[in-house]
C-alpha cells in the first residue's frame, strides 16, 4: 500500500514523497516557474527534508515550461523584497559576495548525493537557472518541445548555479563554450544526440516515460546502485588505474555484504 506525503510547499517549491520516490515540483506555472533566492532556499530545504528511504527524486515543473530562469525582478534596481539587489551584491566584499552565491548554489548541489538518483522531467523552456537546475540532476527526460538555453553570458554574467561542471562533462568543452557564449536554444534532438537528455518523448508521454524510468531505476538493489553511482561519478577525475582500484574496492564491499560478512 503506497501513501503520498506532502512534506513541503513554499516559495514555489512542492515536495511530495511516495515510498522510495520523492517528487520536487516547481509550482508557479503563471510565471513559467521563474526562480528567485526564496525558491533556491526552498530547494535546499526540500533536499534536507527527504526521508532516509528515498532512492529516486523526480524534479518537474508545472505548466507549459519547466523553468524560464531567473525572475526578471532580479534585474530591477530594487531586486526582490528582503534580498540583496545585484547592486548591493556588487558593493559587498569578496567573502560576503561568495557566501551569498554559495547559499544560492546550495539548492542545486544535493541532487548529486551518492545515495539518490535524480531525474529531471523537462518540458518547454529550461532557460538559464532552469537549464542549470535540470543539469543538477543525474538524468534528464525531455519533451519534444524542450528548449534549453544558457542566457547568463548574454546578460554580462556567468552561469553560477553549478551548471558549468555537468555541462562540460556531458557535451565537452568546445560545445559547452559555444552553448554558453551564444545563448542559443538546444532542442530535443540535439539534447539527446549530445547526451544532455537521456530520452525525448511527446509532451503527453512525459509522465509515463518518467514513471517507467523510475521503476527501472528502483529494480536494482539500493547498495549496488549507490556504489555504481559513486564509481561513475568519480571516473572522470580518476586515472584508469585508480578507477580499476575503485572498482575492486567497491566490488569487495558488495561481495562481503552479499555474503553477510560486512560490518
Amino acid at each position: 500500500m503506497t501513501s503520498m506525503a506532502h512534506v513541503l510547499d513554499k516559495d514555489g517549491v512542492r515536495l511530495t514523497v511516495e515510498d522510495a520516490v520523492a517528487t520536487v515540483t516547481l509550482a508557479n506555472p503563471a510565471k513559467r516557474n521563474a526562480q528567485s533566492p526564496a525558491l533556491w532556499r526552498a530547494l535546499t530545504e526540500a533536499g534536507r527534508s527527504l526521508p532516509g528511504n528515498v532512492r529516486v527524486v523526480v524534479l518537474r515543473g508545472e505548466g507549459k515550461s519547466f523553468s524560464a530562469g531567473l525572475d526578471r525582478q532580479a534585474f530591477t534596481p530594487e531586486g526582490f523584497d528582503g534580498e540583496p539587489s545585484f547592486l548591493d551584491l556588487a558593493r559587498g566584499g569578496d567573502a560576503e559576495l561568495a557566501a551569498v552565491i554559495a547559499e544560492y548554489q546550495e539548492g542545486f548541489t544535493w541532487w548529486r548525493r551518492p545515495d539518490l538518483i535524480t531525474v529531471a522531467a523537462v518540458q518547454g523552456h529550461a532557460i538559464g537557472a532552469g537549464f542549470q537546475l535540470a543539469l543538477a540532476c543525474d538524468l534528464r527526460v525531455v519533451t519534444e518541445d524542450v528548449q534549453f538555453a544558457m542566457r547568463e553570458t548574454s546578460l554580462g554574467l556567468v552561469p553560477d548555479l553549478t551548471g558549468t561542471h555537468p555541462l562540460v562533462g556531458l557535451v565537452g568543452y568546445a560545445r559547452a563554450l559555444e552553448i554558453c557564449v551564444t545563448g542559443r536554444y538546444i532542442h530535443a534532438d540535439e539534447a539527446v544526440r549530445t547526451g544532455l537528455a537521456n530520452l525525448a518523448v511527446p509532451v503527453e508521454e512525459l509522465d509515463s516515460a518518467v514513471t517507467d524510468l523510475v521503476g527501472a531505476l528502483l529494480a536494482a538493489p539500493r547498495d549496488a546502485v549507490i556504489e555504481t553511482k559513486a564509481l561513475l561519478r568519480g571516473a572522470s577525475e580518476r586515472t584508469y588505474e585508480d578507477q580499476r582500484a575503485a572498482e575492486r574496492a567497491g566490488q569487495a564491499r558488495r561481495l562481503r555484504d552479499l555474503a553477510g560478512l560486512s560490518d
